[in-house]
């Protein structure tokens, strides 16, 4: 809808900086969303990064915008919601057939595409892990399955509970069949008003999510948990750490406070090792 109309008949050598730049503020004069404007830049900007790996450009210009310039909007952040242990069973409970999937969704930390193209041979019951391979994305009433983002396959560790309820979820299901929905069809992601899973949200009586929000629930879990950023990184797929840090740093303040009690700890325990302190009496001063 706005990179086809403007640059699909434009050389890639002929796109410029600042044609870039007047696009986006053209986006966003018309009304578009932060959001919106920039994943049409960066479908700009994928197609420009294949143009430099083909040497038919040397530069892609829709990179490196700079949004304090007003280069390209700033998405404004929304801030987190994170369940509990105690609500994600009450919001589990609430979700009748799909009780598994919550589960899932809540303590593996996948995306929903990931969670909905996982099929019976995905789970490794022995080590207890899902091979997220597959990643199905909707497109209307169809699905188009590609690769997880950022094209990584990866294992995710699974809790013994959620194992468990996997186990009785795969009963009777081939290899092949998928786990969640009826085996051979994608689940459709739920309606956003009076869907199944904004109707379990309302009687778990829980904040107000999305399936997504699910996803931030497993990162505060694992990390409140004690599990390290690696790991917690690692599991939700994550192109490095630092992605990890940045998505979740409110989650990260209490390590400040646990980091200056280690610390405090530490120093008593090698303050008792050496014992009180002697103090050298000095001599008396002669009368």
């Amino acid at each position: 809808m706005h990179v086809e109309p403007v640059w699909g008949s434009v050389p890639v050598s002929k796109v410029t900086t600042t044609g870039v730049k007047n696009w986006s503020a053209t986006m966003t004069g018309n009304g578009c969303s932060a959001t919106t404007v920039l994943r049409a830049l960066g479908v700009l900007a994928g197609i420009l990064d294949d143009a430099v790996e083909d040497g038919r450009v040397v530069k892609n210009r829709a990179r490196g915008l700079d949004p304090r310039k007003r280069e390209k909007p700033i998405k404004p952040k929304r801030k987190h919601v994170y369940l509990g242990h105690d609500e994600v069973r009450r919001l589990a409970d609430e979700a009748g057939e799909h009780r598994t999937l919550i589960l899932v969704l809540a303590y593996c930390g996948i995306r929903w595409g990931e969670a909905v193209a996982l099929r019976v041979r995905h789970c490794d019951e022995v080590r207890r892990r899902l091979m997220v391979i597959d990643n199905a994305v909707q497109l209307g009433v169809d699905h188009a399955v590609g690769d997880p983002k950022d094209d990584e396959p990866r294992e995710v560790p699974v809790p013994k509970f959620v194992m468990a309820e996997l186990k009785k979820q795969m009963l009777g299901r081939g290899r092949d069949d998928l786990i969640f929905g009826d085996g051979e069809n994608y689940l459709p992601r739920p309606k956003s008003v009076d869907g199944w899973f904004a109707g379990a949200v309302k009687r778990a009586k829980v904040e107000t999510i999305t399936p997504h929000s699910l996803r931030h629930t497993a990162a505060s879990l694992s990390i409140s948990a004690g599990a390290n950023v690696l790991a917690v990184s690692r599991m939700l797929g994550h192109e490095n750490p630092t992605v990890t840090l940045r998505t979740y740093a409110d989650l990260f303040d209490a390590d400040l406070d646990t980091v200056s009690a280690a610390l405090d700890v530490a120093h008593r325990k090698s303050v008792s090792k050496r014992g009180p302190k002697r103090v050298r009496a000095l001599p008396s001063k002669p009368a």
